[in-house]
């Protein structure tokens, strides 16, 4: 159902070209960059957060992680990612497959600036076998993005990047 929402979305975004399906599982950063042949930097990861009653998501680049004290400074409040449960409540996308497209309207949107180090991103786009090929300026017009924001820091493990 939920690919059936992203999909009619970027369809209204006319993007509905751009969408990628795979006949194997996209569901991490890890198995998207393989499937993709690309960084896993360009893997577009959409994570959801608790944001008092309501929710949020925060899009950032495959290859780095939640800076505990950048997302603090920002909101004010500690980073608490919603169960799987509450993900598909407030976002209308399961994990795996959890995309900035065709959210619930009270849910907020974040784009991190870890995605301007890429030309090209791949979010998922509403389950675990595709993605859309979109500019992070592109996906910036595309989603009401709330505002562009910086609460990421690189991975450890480097190894984990193509």
């Amino acid at each position: 159902m939920s690919l059936v929402i992203a999909k009619k979305y970027l369809k209204e975004q006319n993007k509905e070209d751009r969408i990628i399906t795979f006949t194997v599982s996209t569901a991490t950063v890890s198995l998207a960059a393989q499937a993709l042949g690309v960084r896993e930097g360009q893997i577009a990861k959409t994570m959801a957060f608790k944001d008092g009653s309501q929710a949020m998501v925060i899009i950032t680049a495959g290859d780095v992680k939640i800076d505990n004290a950048k997302f603090k400074a920002e909101f004010g409040f500690k980073a608490r990612m919603l169960t799987p449960e509450e993900t598909l409540i407030h976002t209308n996308h399961e994990v795996g497959g959890v995309c900035p497209f065709g959210l619930k309207k009270e849910t907020t949107i974040y784009l991190d600036r870890s995605l301007l180090n890429y030309e090209i991103v791949y979010p998922a786009c509403g389950d675990a076998a595709s993605a859309v090929r979109l500019t992070p300026q592109e996906l910036s017009q595309i989603v009401p993005v709330q505002k562009w924001i910086d609460v990421c820091k690189p991975k450890e493990d480097k190894n984990e990047s193509l």
